[in-house]
């Protein structure tokens, strides 16, 4: 299901830079080469996030990541049993602010593909993420709330988020999630 599941987001994606086809390609073999790509265990595995957006006023929600100390997306990664990019970056989300109502937006596709170095920490060595990142809308921005208090999540403009957003890869989400909401 995961094979599927991914090459069939992935078709469907076009990569805009060279870095991002290269990092396509390494999401692609990493599922033909592994029984799961999931997997924590692995230097490089897949995780799912996304851009919380409100259309209606254009703002976006990030969440302030102490481990990167750095205002970042939502997401994560996969439950024991799930296997679905979107679904886990919706889980994630809506454990991650409180907001139930998320739904894909402006549609279901995978917006842009990196695979990011994530640094070492007394739990586990430093890795890599192989990240598929979506677009999820909320009707209801107030009702946002942090999962706890060191994760603390803010509104912004684009042009706010892109001045706070200090990880080249995140900026390149936004630009194109920015694209979307003019």
């Amino acid at each position: 299901m995961t094979r599927q599941t991914i090459t069939g987001l992935l078709a469907r994606h076009s990569p805009r830079t060279e870095e991002e086809r290269a990092d396509v390609a390494q999401v692609l073999a990493l599922v033909e080469g592994t029984d799961d790509p999931w997997a924590r265990s692995a230097p490089v595995h897949i995780t799912a996030s996304a851009l919380i957006v409100h259309p209606d006023s254009g703002r976006v929600l990030l969440r302030w990541h102490p481990r990167h100390e750095s205002w970042l997306l939502v997401g994560g990664h996969a439950d024991d049993g799930e296997y679905d990019p979107l679904v886990i970056a919706l889980r994630e989300g809506r454990e991650e602010t409180g907001l139930t109502d998320l739904s894909p937006w402006p549609d279901a596709e995978v917006r842009h593909v990196a695979v990011v170095a994530v640094p070492a920490n007394s739990k586990e060595p430093a890795h890599h993420h192989a990240d598929l990142r979506f677009v999820l809308a909320t009707r209801d921005p107030d009702a946002a709330r942090p999962e706890n208090s060191d994760a603390p999540l803010r509104w912004m403009e684009p042009a706010e988020a892109h001045e706070a957003i200090a990880e080249a890869n995140v900026r390149d989400t936004l630009s194109r999630v920015t694209q979307l909401l003019v």
